[in-house]
């Protein structure tokens, strides 16, 4: 066996040095129309709570024409906070399909971030209204509701208005410095005229329950919700997902942890087939429409190789030896 294998280890910093957003959101297609075609496989998702209050998953898959295998073990730990840490962590392995052997650690939480921006980004430029985009609001402050402003207020340039909830109602001056220079922003002082003032509405939240009424939602408007991604998770009220056109990254996925979830029963598309031509989605004005966003594996490990070959190109990352 060979005793010079080497692993390679690619850290917090070499991830995000790696994580170009034109780059990020290529790969992050490509996992929808891999997904869509069928050319990439994704394993049943592990999600379990924990008897320390986190949340633990696996989301892992496979692509067989780029020999590309691994995983991604993620979660949800709210006491992280009480230790000056992000809640979410992430890591993801990049695996050889031939030998079994680890190709690649990553760090993951850069990865998950960027990866679920895009997607949310994808799901923008798919479905919402751009013609009258011009105002958005958004439920949360964290990382998460960040990298989607972010991405938001690349997809659609006419937003000029945001409005946020933080989840102490109260500014969050850190969340409005970052955005300043590129929209109005400001704290919502009431939630639900907030929603029905706006042309898209984003939820990123632990997925704690409804985040608003459901009335409060206006016709034409978009909701990209990202925050429910386990049993039990939701953001949105009863009576919105039956008023909707609803978009998914992964229909039986988003039926089981999603916001779908609370309504198997309704009709979805997922976003695969809209970005690779096989279903046609015509907007009427008045249509309210949701991506139920739950993350796929295959855009965590389309991520991943984009960084790895670039690490393995510019000689960055760390390597230890490996030995079988």
């Amino acid at each position: 066996m060979p005793a010079d294998a080497k692993l390679l280890l690619i850290d917090k910093n070499a991830v995000e040095y790696a994580l170009q957003t034109e780059d990020v959101l290529a790969a992050v297609r490509e996992a929808f129309v891999l997904h869509s075609r069928r050319a990439g496989r994704v394993f049943p998702v592990v999600r379990e709570r924990l008897h320390t209050g986190g949340i633990f998953g696996i989301k892992s898959g496979a692509v067989a024409s780029q020999d590309l295998l691994g995983f991604k073990a993620a979660g949800f730990w709210p006491g992280n906070r009480q230790l000056g840490g992000e809640p979410h962590q992430a890591t993801v392995m990049l695996i050889d399909p031939a030998t079994g052997r680890p190709l690649a650690i990553l760090d993951g939480n850069a990865i998950t971030t960027a990866r679920t921006g895009a997607a949310g980004c994808l799901g923008l430029k798919a479905l919402a209204r751009p013609e009258s985009s011009q105002r958005l609001c958004i439920f949360g402050t964290g990382v998460q509701a960040r990298i989607q402003l972010t991405y938001a207020l690349n997809a659609l340039p006419e937003v000029r208005d945001v409005r946020y909830v933080s989840v102490s109602n109260e500014t969050d001056e850190s969340f409005e410095a970052q955005f300043r220079e590129q929209c109005t922003i400001r704290l919502a002082k009431e939630r639900n005229e907030a929603v029905a003032s706006s042309d898209v509405v984003i939820t990123a939240t632990p997925g704690g329950g409804p985040l608003f009424a459901a009335e409060a939602v206006q016709s034409g408007t978009h909701l990209t919700c990202v925050g429910a991604d386990t049993a039990g998770k939701r953001e949105l009220p009863p009576g919105v997902l039956e008023r909707a056109r609803i978009v998914v990254d992964d229909a039986e996925q988003a039926r089981a942890i999603g916001e779908c979830q609370w309504n198997p029963t309704l009709a979805c598309v997922e976003l695969g087939d809209l970005l690779d031509g096989k279903m046609h989605f015509e907007r009427d004005p008045t249509d309210i429409t949701v991506f139920d966003m739950t993350g796929l594996a295959l855009q965590d490990l389309t991520v991943s190789r984009l960084i790895y070959t670039g690490t393995l190109a510019n000689g960055t990352g760390t390597t230890v030896a490996w030995p079988w």
